[in-house]
C-alpha cells in the first residue's frame, strides 16, 4: 500500500518541482546558447554522450547487473539537479550558463532518458519485456519531464507576479521532494539497499566525483573559461536524483531501480560541496591573477 502511494505521490511531487523549474526560465535562457556556443555544446557533449560511457564502465567494474545496473544508467541519464545553480553561484561558476545548460538538459532528456532506458533493460534484463518503456510509458515520461517546464514558463510570462512569489517555496519544495524520494525508496527497498550498500555507495561516489571533474576538465582542455567550467562542472555532475527516482518508481514500476538514485542522493552532497569549495578558490585565485595583470 505504501509503495502504490509513494508511486502515485512522487511524480505528482516531482511535477510540481519542474513547474518550479519552468518559472525559473525563459526563451531567452534557450537563446543564450547562441552566446556559450563552445561551453554549452562541450558540456552537453560531456552530459549525453561521455557520462553514459563511463557509467557503463563503472557497472562492469563494480559488477553491477539487472535491475540496479538499469538504474544506475536512468541515474546518469538525468539532466542537472536543481541544487546545480546554487553549488554553481557558491563556487564562482557562471549561474546564467547553468540556467541555459539545465533548459536544454530538461528538454532534451525527456526523449534521450526512454532511449537509455530501453538500451539499458534490453541490455542488463535479458529484454524482459516487463520491464521495457512501452509507448504509454514513454509518453508518462515525457509528461513528468517536459510539461511542467513548459507550464512554468507559460506561467511565469502571464503572471510575473505569482512567479516570483513561488520561487522560493518551490526551490524548499525540491529538496522536501529528493528527502522524500531517498528515504521512501531506502525504507520500501531496505533490503536491497544493505546488501548492496557498499558498491552502491563506492560506485555513486565514484560517478558523482568523475562527473564534477570531467565537467570542468573537459570544457578547460577546450578553451571554455573558468567561470563556464565551473558552471559546466555542477550542471554535469549534480544528477537529478528525485528524476530517477520518480521514472524507476511510476514509469517502469521498478523500486529496485530506484536504489542507485536513492543512494547517489545521500552521497552526492559531499562531492558536490568539495568541488564547490575547490572551484571557488580555483575561481578567486583566476581573478587575483587577472586583476594583477591589468594596468594600473
Amino acid at each position: 500500500m505504501g509503495s502504490t502511494i509513494f508511486a502515485i505521490l512522487l511524480p505528482a511531487a516531482l511535477a510540481l518541482v519542474m513547474f518550479g523549474l519552468g518559472l525559473t526560465l525563459t526563451p531567452g535562457d534557450f537563446h543564450r546558447v547562441v552566446r556559450y556556443p563552445k561551453a554549452a555544446l562541450i558540456a552537453l557533449a560531456c552530459q549525453m554522450v561521455l557520462l553514459p560511457a563511463i557509467c557503463l564502465l563503472l557497472i562492469e567494474l563494480f559488477g553491477l547487473t539487472g535491475a540496479l545496473a538499469v538504474g544506475m544508467m536512468l541515474l546518469v541519464a538525468s539532466p542537472g539537479g536543481t541544487s546545480a545553480n546554487l553549488f554553481s553561484h557558491l563556487a564562482g561558476g557562471d549561474v546564467a550558463l547553468n540556467i541555459t545548460l539545465t533548459a536544454i538538459n530538461s528538454v532534451l532528456a525527456a526523449f534521450t532518458m526512454p532511449i537509455v532506458i530501453a538500451l539499458s533493460v534490453a541490455g542488463f534484463m535479458d529484454d524482459d519485456a516487463s520491464v521495457g518503456l512501452q509507448p504509454a510509458k514513454l509518453v508518462q515520461v515525457i509528461v513528468i519531464v517536459l510539461v511542467p517546464v513548459a507550464i512554468g514558463m507559460w506561467v511565469d510570462r502571464a503572471f510575473p507576479g505569482f512567479s516570483e512569489r513561488m520561487r522560493k517555496p518551490v526551490k524548499i519544495l525540491s529538496v522536501v521532494v529528493l528527502v522524500m524520494a531517498v528515504t521512501t525508496a531506502v525504507v520500501s527497498e531496505f533490503d536491497t539497499v544493505r546488501d548492496n550498500f557498499g558498491r552502491l555507495g563506492l560506485i555513486t561516489l565514484t560517478l558523482s566525483v568523475l562527473s564534477l571533474s570531467i565537467g570542468y576538465f573537459v570544457p578547460r582542455l577546450f578553451g571554455v573559461g573558468t567561470g563556464q567550467a565551473i558552471a559546466s562542472s555542477m550542471e554535469i555532475g549534480i544528477h537529478n536524483a528525485t528524476l530517477a527516482i520518480a521514472v524507476a518508481v511510476s514509469a517502469l514500476g521498478s523500486e529496485t531501480m530506484a536504489v542507485p538514485g536513492a543512494t547517489y542522493g545521500i552521497v552526492m552532497g559531499g562531492p558536490a560541496a568539495v568541488a564547490a569549495y575547490l572551484l571557488a578558490r580555483q575561481s578567486k585565485s583566476t581573478v587575483a591573477r587577472t586583476e594583477s595583470l591589468d594596468p594600473v
